[in-house]
Protein backbone atom coordinates (compact mmCIF):
# COMPACT_ATOMS: atom_id res chain seq x y z
CA UNK A 1 0.00 0.00 0.00
CA UNK A 2 1.53 3.46 -0.44
CA UNK A 3 0.11 6.98 0.43
CA UNK A 4 -1.04 8.08 -2.99
CA UNK A 5 -4.60 9.67 -2.35
CA UNK A 6 -4.59 8.10 1.33
CA UNK A 7 -3.76 9.89 4.27
CA UNK A 8 -0.16 9.72 5.38
CA UNK A 9 0.48 9.52 9.37
CA UNK A 10 3.83 9.85 11.04
CA UNK A 11 2.89 9.58 14.59
CA UNK A 12 5.35 7.96 17.05
CA UNK A 13 3.23 8.52 20.61
CA UNK A 14 1.07 5.50 20.91
CA UNK A 15 -1.53 7.13 22.58
CA UNK A 16 -2.04 9.80 20.05
CA UNK A 17 -1.59 7.06 17.09
CA UNK A 18 -4.82 5.11 18.77
CA UNK A 19 -6.36 8.85 19.00
CA UNK A 20 -5.75 8.99 15.21
CA UNK A 21 -7.28 5.54 14.32
CA UNK A 22 -10.09 5.75 15.83
CA UNK A 23 -10.49 9.74 13.98
CA UNK A 24 -9.91 8.01 10.53
CA UNK A 25 -12.44 5.06 10.79
CA UNK A 26 -14.61 7.86 12.15
CA UNK A 27 -13.89 9.98 9.12
CA UNK A 28 -14.15 6.83 6.72
CA UNK A 29 -10.71 7.32 5.50
CA UNK A 30 -7.48 5.21 4.36
CA UNK A 31 -4.65 5.70 6.49
CA UNK A 32 -0.88 4.91 6.04
CA UNK A 33 1.29 4.46 9.13
CA UNK A 34 5.33 5.14 8.20
CA UNK A 35 8.35 6.55 10.40
CA UNK A 36 9.03 9.32 7.88
CA UNK A 37 7.90 9.79 4.37
CA UNK A 38 9.76 7.60 2.18
CA UNK A 39 10.01 10.65 -0.59
CA UNK A 40 9.18 14.08 -1.79
CA UNK A 41 6.55 12.04 -3.99
CA UNK A 42 4.86 10.39 -1.08
CA UNK A 43 4.65 13.57 0.89
CA UNK A 44 2.96 15.00 -2.18
CA UNK A 45 0.84 12.45 -2.85
CA UNK A 46 -1.30 11.79 0.31
CA UNK A 47 -3.98 14.06 0.37
CA UNK A 48 -3.50 15.10 4.28
CA UNK A 49 -0.38 14.30 6.38
CA UNK A 50 -1.20 13.84 9.85
CA UNK A 51 1.87 14.42 12.29
CA UNK A 52 2.66 14.10 16.01
CA UNK A 53 5.66 16.51 17.67
CA UNK A 54 8.29 14.11 17.06
CA UNK A 55 6.65 12.59 13.28
CA UNK A 56 6.75 16.82 13.01
CA UNK A 57 10.28 17.07 13.63
CA UNK A 58 11.31 14.28 11.24
CA UNK A 59 9.75 15.80 8.44
CA UNK A 60 11.17 18.78 9.59
CA UNK A 61 14.70 17.88 9.11
CA UNK A 62 14.14 16.56 5.61
CA UNK A 63 12.82 19.87 4.35
CA UNK A 64 9.76 18.54 3.04
CA UNK A 65 8.40 20.86 0.37
CA UNK A 66 5.55 23.07 1.46
CA UNK A 67 2.46 21.72 0.96
CA UNK A 68 -1.81 21.91 2.33
CA UNK A 69 -3.39 19.97 4.64
CA UNK A 70 -0.89 19.29 7.30
CA UNK A 71 -2.44 18.83 10.36
CA UNK A 72 -0.33 18.62 13.77
CA UNK A 73 -1.93 16.60 16.50
CA UNK A 74 -0.56 16.57 20.46
CA UNK A 75 -2.11 15.08 23.48
CA UNK A 76 -2.54 18.38 25.23
CA UNK A 77 -2.71 22.26 24.12
CA UNK A 78 -0.24 23.59 21.93
CA UNK A 79 2.58 25.00 23.51
CA UNK A 80 5.38 26.96 22.06
CA UNK A 81 7.52 24.07 21.45
CA UNK A 82 4.75 22.28 19.32
CA UNK A 83 3.84 25.62 17.88
CA UNK A 84 7.66 26.29 16.51
CA UNK A 85 7.92 22.39 14.56
CA UNK A 86 4.64 23.06 13.49
CA UNK A 87 4.99 26.62 11.93
CA UNK A 88 8.64 24.94 10.72
CA UNK A 89 6.79 21.50 8.85
CA UNK A 90 4.25 24.26 7.31
CA UNK A 91 1.41 22.70 8.97
CA UNK A 92 -1.94 24.40 8.54
CA UNK A 93 -3.73 23.51 12.20
CA UNK A 94 -2.64 22.70 15.29
CA UNK A 95 -5.17 20.45 16.76
CA UNK A 96 -5.53 18.39 20.67
CA UNK A 97 -6.45 15.11 21.05
CA UNK A 98 -9.15 13.66 22.07
CA UNK A 99 -10.47 17.15 22.68
CA UNK A 100 -10.26 18.28 18.93
CA UNK A 101 -11.44 15.23 17.31
CA UNK A 102 -14.54 16.37 15.56
CA UNK A 103 -12.39 19.00 13.82
CA UNK A 104 -9.91 16.41 12.45
CA UNK A 105 -13.04 14.03 11.51
CA UNK A 106 -13.70 17.07 9.39
CA UNK A 107 -10.21 17.46 7.89
CA UNK A 108 -9.91 14.44 7.15
CA UNK A 109 -13.12 13.90 5.87
CA UNK A 110 -12.61 16.85 3.50
CA UNK A 111 -9.06 15.61 2.03
CA UNK A 112 -10.67 12.49 1.28
CA UNK A 113 -13.25 13.90 -0.67
CA UNK A 114 -10.96 16.24 -2.20
CA UNK A 115 -8.65 13.75 -3.40
CA UNK A 116 -11.37 11.71 -5.31
CA UNK A 117 -13.03 14.89 -6.50
CA UNK A 118 -13.22 15.44 -10.21
CA UNK A 119 -14.23 19.00 -9.59
CA UNK A 120 -18.10 18.21 -10.14
CA UNK A 121 -19.94 18.92 -7.26
CA UNK A 122 -23.68 18.39 -7.60
CA UNK A 123 -26.08 21.21 -7.78
CA UNK A 124 -28.40 22.44 -5.11
CA UNK A 125 -31.94 23.65 -6.24
CA UNK A 126 -34.73 25.39 -3.32
CA UNK A 127 -38.33 25.35 -5.04
CA UNK A 128 -41.05 27.47 -3.19
CA UNK A 129 -44.59 28.06 -4.03
CA UNK A 130 -45.65 31.63 -4.65
CA UNK A 131 -49.20 30.65 -2.68
CA UNK A 132 -50.64 27.82 -1.29
CA UNK A 133 -51.78 24.94 -3.51
CA UNK A 134 -49.07 26.68 -6.31
CA UNK A 135 -48.30 22.92 -7.16
CA UNK A 136 -44.24 23.52 -5.54
CA UNK A 137 -43.60 20.25 -4.08
CA UNK A 138 -44.93 18.51 -7.47
CA UNK A 139 -42.71 20.89 -9.37
CA UNK A 140 -39.77 19.73 -6.86
CA UNK A 141 -40.24 16.12 -7.40
CA UNK A 142 -40.73 16.65 -11.42
CA UNK A 143 -36.95 18.54 -10.83
CA UNK A 144 -35.41 15.34 -9.53
CA UNK A 145 -37.04 12.84 -12.01
CA UNK A 146 -35.11 15.03 -14.64
CA UNK A 147 -31.94 15.29 -13.03
CA UNK A 148 -29.73 12.41 -13.14
CA UNK A 149 -28.98 11.74 -10.48
CA UNK A 150 -30.93 13.39 -7.02
CA UNK A 151 -32.00 13.41 -3.99
CA UNK A 152 -34.92 14.92 -2.92
CA UNK A 153 -35.41 16.79 0.19
CA UNK A 154 -37.99 17.59 2.19
CA UNK A 155 -37.62 21.04 4.08
CA UNK A 156 -41.35 21.46 5.17
CA UNK A 157 -42.21 19.62 8.14
CA UNK A 158 -46.31 20.90 8.29
CA UNK A 159 -46.44 19.37 4.43
CA UNK A 160 -47.42 15.78 5.15
CA UNK A 161 -44.42 14.29 3.71
CA UNK A 162 -42.96 14.78 0.35
CA UNK A 163 -42.38 10.86 -0.23
CA UNK A 164 -46.90 10.98 -0.59
CA UNK A 165 -45.88 12.96 -4.03
CA UNK A 166 -43.11 10.44 -5.13
CA UNK A 167 -45.79 7.67 -4.19
CA UNK A 168 -42.95 6.13 -1.46
CA UNK A 169 -44.54 6.92 1.96
CA UNK A 170 -44.96 2.98 2.80
CA UNK A 171 -41.25 2.26 1.29
CA UNK A 172 -39.02 1.28 4.16
CA UNK A 173 -36.19 3.23 4.86
CA UNK A 174 -35.35 6.97 6.84
CA UNK A 175 -37.33 9.89 7.57
CA UNK A 176 -36.20 13.38 9.10
CA UNK A 177 -37.36 12.42 12.91
CA UNK A 178 -34.92 9.12 12.23
CA UNK A 179 -32.01 11.17 11.86
CA UNK A 180 -29.02 11.99 14.18
CA UNK A 181 -26.77 14.04 12.48
CA UNK A 182 -26.04 17.40 13.78
CA UNK A 183 -23.63 19.36 12.23
CA UNK A 184 -21.70 16.33 11.45
CA UNK A 185 -19.88 15.23 8.23
CA UNK A 186 -22.24 12.50 6.18
CA UNK A 187 -21.29 10.05 3.42
CA UNK A 188 -24.22 10.33 1.36
CA UNK A 189 -23.32 6.90 -0.41
CA UNK A 190 -24.23 5.40 3.63
CA UNK A 191 -27.39 7.90 3.88
CA UNK A 192 -28.83 7.45 0.34
CA UNK A 193 -28.45 3.73 0.75
CA UNK A 194 -30.83 4.39 4.08
CA UNK A 195 -33.57 6.62 2.10
CA UNK A 196 -36.05 5.33 0.18
CA UNK A 197 -35.81 5.35 -3.39
CA UNK A 198 -38.74 5.39 -6.38
CA UNK A 199 -37.83 5.86 -10.09
CA UNK A 200 -34.05 6.46 -9.34
CA UNK A 201 -34.95 9.06 -7.01
CA UNK A 202 -34.04 9.05 -3.45
CA UNK A 203 -35.92 11.04 -0.88
CA UNK A 204 -35.31 12.20 2.41
CA UNK A 205 -39.14 13.05 3.27
CA UNK A 206 -40.20 14.90 6.94
CA UNK A 207 -43.25 12.74 7.68
CA UNK A 208 -45.64 13.05 9.00
CA UNK A 209 -44.52 14.59 12.62
CA UNK A 210 -44.37 17.96 12.21
CA UNK A 211 -41.10 18.37 14.38
CA UNK A 212 -38.35 21.34 12.98
CA UNK A 213 -35.71 19.96 10.45
CA UNK A 214 -32.06 21.02 12.16
CA UNK A 215 -30.67 23.44 10.21
CA UNK A 216 -26.90 21.73 10.82
CA UNK A 217 -28.51 17.93 9.86
CA UNK A 218 -29.66 20.09 6.89
CA UNK A 219 -26.39 21.86 5.93
CA UNK A 220 -24.82 18.31 6.35
CA UNK A 221 -27.12 16.21 4.07
CA UNK A 222 -26.65 19.25 1.08
CA UNK A 223 -22.76 19.11 1.52
CA UNK A 224 -22.89 15.62 1.49
CA UNK A 225 -25.43 14.95 -1.52
CA UNK A 226 -23.19 18.12 -3.29
CA UNK A 227 -19.81 16.50 -2.54
CA UNK A 228 -20.90 13.09 -4.51
CA UNK A 229 -21.94 15.33 -6.98
CA UNK A 230 -26.34 14.47 -7.18
CA UNK A 231 -28.12 16.91 -7.83
CA UNK A 232 -30.13 18.40 -4.76
CA UNK A 233 -34.01 19.52 -4.80
CA UNK A 234 -35.29 21.07 -1.58
CA UNK A 235 -38.82 21.82 -1.46
CA UNK A 236 -39.12 24.56 0.97
CA UNK A 237 -42.05 25.91 3.08
CA UNK A 238 -43.48 29.78 2.90
CA UNK A 239 -41.70 30.43 5.93
CA UNK A 240 -38.52 31.74 7.24
CA UNK A 241 -37.13 28.96 9.89
CA UNK A 242 -33.16 28.00 10.18
CA UNK A 243 -33.27 25.13 7.84
CA UNK A 244 -35.28 27.23 5.30
CA UNK A 245 -32.39 29.75 5.36
CA UNK A 246 -29.68 26.80 5.46
CA UNK A 247 -31.41 25.59 2.19
CA UNK A 248 -31.83 28.99 0.48
CA UNK A 249 -27.99 29.62 1.47
CA UNK A 250 -26.87 26.27 -0.20
CA UNK A 251 -28.72 27.04 -3.33
CA UNK A 252 -27.73 27.45 -6.58
CA UNK A 253 -30.78 28.60 -8.18
CA UNK A 254 -33.88 29.17 -6.24
CA UNK A 255 -37.41 28.35 -8.03
CA UNK A 256 -40.79 29.73 -7.47
CA UNK A 257 -43.53 28.33 -8.57
CA UNK A 258 -47.11 29.98 -9.42
CA UNK A 259 -50.17 29.83 -11.19
CA UNK A 260 -51.32 32.44 -13.76
CA UNK A 261 -53.57 34.21 -11.81
CA UNK A 262 -53.74 37.90 -10.11
CA UNK A 263 -53.96 37.09 -6.85
CA UNK A 264 -51.33 33.99 -7.12
CA UNK A 265 -48.74 36.97 -8.73
CA UNK A 266 -49.66 39.75 -6.00
CA UNK A 267 -48.51 36.41 -3.59
CA UNK A 268 -45.51 35.60 -5.69
CA UNK A 269 -44.57 39.21 -6.15
CA UNK A 270 -44.35 39.25 -1.90
CA UNK A 271 -42.36 36.00 -1.34
CA UNK A 272 -40.09 36.72 -4.25
CA UNK A 273 -39.06 39.57 -2.69
CA UNK A 274 -38.42 37.52 0.49
CA UNK A 275 -36.63 35.24 -1.55
CA UNK A 276 -34.40 37.68 -2.89
CA UNK A 277 -33.18 39.46 0.48
CA UNK A 278 -31.74 35.58 1.27
CA UNK A 279 -30.81 34.67 -2.63
CA UNK A 280 -30.45 36.69 -5.35
CA UNK A 281 -30.55 33.51 -7.84
CA UNK A 282 -34.44 33.24 -7.98
CA UNK A 283 -36.47 32.39 -10.82
CA UNK A 284 -39.95 32.40 -11.98
CA UNK A 285 -42.20 28.62 -13.21
CA UNK A 286 -45.75 29.87 -14.14
CA UNK A 287 -48.21 26.96 -14.11
CA UNK A 288 -51.29 27.07 -16.10
CA UNK A 289 -54.46 27.41 -16.70
CA UNK A 290 -54.97 31.12 -17.07
CA UNK A 291 -58.50 32.24 -16.23
CA UNK A 292 -58.21 36.11 -17.23
CA UNK A 293 -55.35 35.47 -19.68
CA UNK A 294 -52.30 36.71 -18.21
CA UNK A 295 -49.52 35.51 -19.62
CA UNK A 296 -46.50 33.97 -17.99
CA UNK A 297 -44.67 36.75 -19.27
CA UNK A 298 -46.93 40.04 -17.65
CA UNK A 299 -46.40 37.34 -14.60
CA UNK A 300 -42.64 38.00 -14.56
CA UNK A 301 -42.57 41.54 -15.56
CA UNK A 302 -44.95 41.76 -12.40
CA UNK A 303 -42.88 39.97 -10.34
CA UNK A 304 -40.06 40.89 -11.10
CA UNK A 305 -38.12 37.90 -11.53
CA UNK A 306 -36.87 36.15 -14.72
CA UNK A 307 -38.97 33.41 -16.00
CA UNK A 308 -37.33 30.25 -15.87
CA UNK A 309 -40.60 27.91 -17.43
CA UNK A 310 -44.54 28.33 -18.45
CA UNK A 311 -46.48 24.92 -18.63
CA UNK A 312 -49.74 24.59 -19.21
CA UNK A 313 -52.08 22.22 -17.28
CA UNK A 314 -51.27 18.35 -17.23
CA UNK A 315 -54.59 16.31 -17.80
CA UNK A 316 -55.24 13.55 -15.01
CA UNK A 317 -51.96 14.78 -12.68
CA UNK A 318 -54.28 15.55 -9.64
CA UNK A 319 -55.44 11.80 -9.81
CA UNK A 320 -51.83 10.25 -10.67
CA UNK A 321 -50.54 11.84 -7.70
CA UNK A 322 -53.39 10.31 -5.37
CA UNK A 323 -53.40 7.23 -6.89
CA UNK A 324 -49.22 6.10 -6.70
CA UNK A 325 -47.35 9.22 -6.79
CA UNK A 326 -45.80 11.26 -9.88
CA UNK A 327 -44.25 8.81 -12.55
CA UNK A 328 -41.80 10.68 -14.64
CA UNK A 329 -43.03 11.38 -18.08
CA UNK A 330 -40.90 12.55 -20.66
CA UNK A 331 -43.20 14.66 -22.89
CA UNK A 332 -45.42 15.92 -20.17
CA UNK A 333 -45.92 19.67 -19.62
CA UNK A 334 -44.85 19.45 -16.29
CA UNK A 335 -41.38 17.09 -16.96
CA UNK A 336 -40.95 19.82 -19.87
CA UNK A 337 -40.89 22.35 -17.96
CA UNK A 338 -38.44 20.53 -15.43
CA UNK A 339 -35.75 20.27 -17.83
CA UNK A 340 -36.10 23.92 -19.03
CA UNK A 341 -35.02 24.77 -15.80
CA UNK A 342 -32.12 22.35 -15.06
CA UNK A 343 -31.28 23.32 -19.06
CA UNK A 344 -30.95 26.98 -17.45
CA UNK A 345 -28.87 26.29 -13.89
CA UNK A 346 -26.46 24.06 -15.89
CA UNK A 347 -25.80 27.09 -18.20
CA UNK A 348 -24.63 29.02 -15.54
CA UNK A 349 -21.11 29.20 -15.05
CA UNK A 350 -20.20 28.42 -11.89
CA UNK A 351 -21.85 26.63 -8.77
CA UNK A 352 -21.57 29.81 -6.32
CA UNK A 353 -22.01 33.07 -6.38
CA UNK A 354 -23.84 33.26 -9.57
CA UNK A 355 -26.59 35.57 -11.19
CA UNK A 356 -29.19 34.88 -12.76
CA UNK A 357 -29.82 36.84 -16.15
CA UNK A 358 -33.57 37.48 -17.24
Amino acid sequence: MNSSNGILAVVVDAILLRDVDRVAAAASVRIVHVDSPSSRKAWLAASAVVLDLAGARRCAELGLPRRDRVLVVGTAEPNPELWHVAISVGAQRVLSLPADEAALVSELSDAAYSATDDGRRGAVLAVVGGCGGAGASVFATALAHAATTSLLVDVDPWGGGIDLTLGSERDAGLRWPDLAIGGGRVGYAALSAALPSRHGVTVLSAGQTGGEIDAGALTAVVDGACRAGVTTVCDLPRRATPAVGAALDAADLVVLVTPADVRSCAAATAVGRWLVEANPNVGLVVRGPAPGGLRAADVSRIAGLPLLASMRTQPGLAAELERDGLRPRRRSPLMSAARKVLEVLHRQPGATDKQLVA
